[in-house]
């Protein structure tokens, strides 16, 4: 540990143990990261022990940390609050600041005399009346394009009344009822200022109420004999209903509510909000951050930041998974909307399949952001969600013994990186401790040997091979395997090493996932089964392969033995510099002759005895 380590943990140490926001600082005195904690002791002396637990990028930051302050509060409500606060007046370079490619959109209602409905990117002071902000501009442009299809509302440029009655016949979206032209005077002032009102309820208020609505004007149109009122009338309420139907995406338990997942790869993740209005979804948003913290800390302080600026509150806020202060930040979105907010985690039903709809979305938005394909990042999420991993396994290393009845006992350890097969991280080994039939003491023997390379070039800065730490590993078999091998990593101080068996099948076909005390199902997560069983079969063809190599030097060798001169160790330097049987049997005497230890009676005999008599 340098100097200014072990001076910055120091003082940390010297904290205290109550709730509180620390700010690094850098070496000019600017601030990098803002943090909150519940004891700031704890907290901020863990930056400052061991490198080796931490990320890549929460490295970096520490790297650059010259100096902290701290702000004792009364709670950790507060500590949230006022780390929201500080966050927003400082913008430090290592925090979680929500960004996305949109801005803010409106939508205007212009005009008092005839009304005008259009989607706005900015808002001016013109005296017209401005709906919003909202965040997603193809939401508020697909409403309004909606809503003046349906309410018949004119597209064009026209200026009302100005232009009215100054053409000669409607336009085309008159006649495909889509325009109620009242540039030709087929509308009246007041029921086009009417259309207007209700195109503007349907998109703030979803359509449910106004169908209602439009249905009893309906009724009563035709009872006072207004046909072609109640006709127009009907047209709308069946586009309405028509739109409705459009929407596959339908909450029927929870009318009004925000749908939270998290997605990380590459050290990067991203969070998918699906936003649910009378039981419907009607907005979907997406951000990417820095994998700074531990995913339940980053979902606290990226739902935080996300309600920091914004007014739209639901009643429930469904997550994929646990949140750090849950408490504090259900009390701080409670503030802001008035009321209470429950915030919990679906376990299943229609919610949790929500959930699982905004997982996927996160995980194809980044894929597309990092450049991976959306089946492989959500293969891995799903795989770290069903084991319950803090992190997606990135680097995965498998393991597989393969032997014939002890004989020519050995093993394949393949990787997979980012979800697909890394041959130049697979490796072969040869069972050298004993002999005879024995898997777990064979998979024993191979991960120690692993973990003693990786003691050797741990610190080589490799990003594959033995001096890489995998974030998973998976072993071919049982409970027995995984109890035989976490033995090992703990010998080596690598326990935080997920460790998990894949268990087979009767017909040698993936079933369940092994722990140390029992099995997970994977059948019913189609992602994280197909990546299981595709590497499941990898390493058992590499061990196989290898295992198969082996025995076919292994007969050759026994074949050698056979020919007058041959013992065990001949055979071995013949199929050392022969490389094959077949290049053996197609030499000429001269040939072998070359080989060390062999005479030219023995390499006579070798001869003769693939080729009959030396001519």
């Amino acid at each position: 540990m340098d100097e200014r380590l072990r001076r910055l943990r120091t003082k940390a140490m010297k904290l205290p143990l109550e709730p509180g926001v620390y700010i690094m600082k850098d070496k000019t005195n600017k601030i990098i990261y803002i943090g909150k904690a519940k004891a700031l002791k704890n907290r901020v002396s863990q930056y400052f022990g061991s490198q080796n637990n931490h990320t890549v990028k929460v490295r970096k930051m520490v790297e650059n940390v010259a100096d902290f302050d701290y702000i004792i509060v009364k709670s950790e409500f507060e500590a949230l609050v006022l780390e929201c606060s500080l966050i927003k007046q400082h913008t430090p370079k290592y925090n979680i600041l929500l960004k996305d490619d949109k801005g803010y959109h409106y939508i205007k209602i212009a005009g008092t005399d005839w009304k005008n409905l259009s989607s706005e990117k900015q808002k001016f002071d013109d005296g017209a009346k401005y709906l919003g902000p909202y965040t997603s501009s193809d939401c508020v442009s697909k409403s309004v394009t909606e809503a003046c299809k349906i309410f018949r509302l004119p597209s064009c440029s026209k200026v009302f009344p100005r232009d009215i009655k100054k053409s000669g016949r409607p336009c085309l979206n008159y006649y495909i009822k889509q325009c109620s032209a009242p540039c030709c005077g087929k509308i009246s002032r007041e029921e086009h200022n009417a259309a207007v009102e209700n195109a503007v309820r349907f998109i703030t208020g979803g359509n449910d109420t106004i169908v209602r609505e439009l249905k009893k004007q309906m009724e009563q149109a035709a009872e006072n004999l207004e046909f072609e009122k109640a006709a127009a009338l009907r047209d709308t309420v069946q586009a309405l209903e028509k739109t409705s139907k459009k929407q596959n995406v339908v909450s029927q338990k929870t009318k009004e509510q925000d749908v939270f997942a998290f997605c990380e790869a590459a050290d990067k993740i991203c969070m998918s909000v699906l936003r649910f209005s009378q039981g419907r979804l009607y907005d979907s948003e997406y951000f990417f951050t820095d994998a700074l913290e531990d995913m339940p800390v980053v979902r606290e302080k990226m739902i935080a930041d996300y309600y920091s600026f914004r007014d739209g509150i639901p009643a429930n806020i469904a997550v994929d998974g646990e949140i750090d202060g849950l408490e504090a930040l259900s009390e701080f979105v409670a503030q802001k909307r008035g009321k209470n907010v429950r915030i919990y985690i679906p376990e299943k039903g229609e919610n949790a399949s929500l959930v699982d709809l905004a997982r996927s979305n996160a995980a194809e938005k980044l894929a597309q952001h990092i450049g991976r394909t959306g089946k492989s990042v959500a293969a891995l999420d799903e795989l770290a969600t069903l084991l319950g991993l803090d992190k997606t396994p990135e680097y995965i290393e498998s393991y597989d013994i393969s032997h014939t009845d002890g004989a020519d006992n050995v093993a394949g350890m393949i990787v997979f990186k980012d979800g697909k097969p890394f041959k130049s991280g697979y490796r072969h080994f040869q069972i050298k401790g004993f002999s005879g039939q024995d898997d777990y003491r064979s998979m024993e023997e191979v991960l120690t040997r692993r973990f003693n390379e990786y003691e050797l070039h741990k610190n080589d800065g490799e990003d594959s091979g033995f001096g890489r730490k995998p974030d998973l590993i998976l072993l071919d078999g049982g409970i027995g395997q995984v109890n035989a091998v976490k033995p090992v990593l703990d010998r080596f101080g690598l326990s935080d090493i997920p460790l998990f068996g894949m268990v087979k099948d009767n017909k040698h076909r993936t079933r369940a996932i092994a722990t140390g005390g029992g099995e997970i199902t994977i059948n019913d997560k189609r992602r994280a089964f197909t990546l299981v069983s595709d590497i499941q079969e990898e390493v058992h063809r590499f061990s196989v392969e290898y295992h198969r190599k082996k025995q076919a030097k292994t007969l050759t060798a026994m074949t050698l033995t056979e020919i007058e001169g041959v013992g065990k160790e001949r055979a071995k330097t013949l199929l050392s510099h022969f490389k094959t049987h077949s290049a053996i049997r197609k030499a000429s005497v001269e040939q072998l002759c070359e080989v060390k230890g062999i005479s030219r009676k023995t390499a006579e005999n070798i001869y003769r005895f693939y080729n009959g008599e030396n001519e």
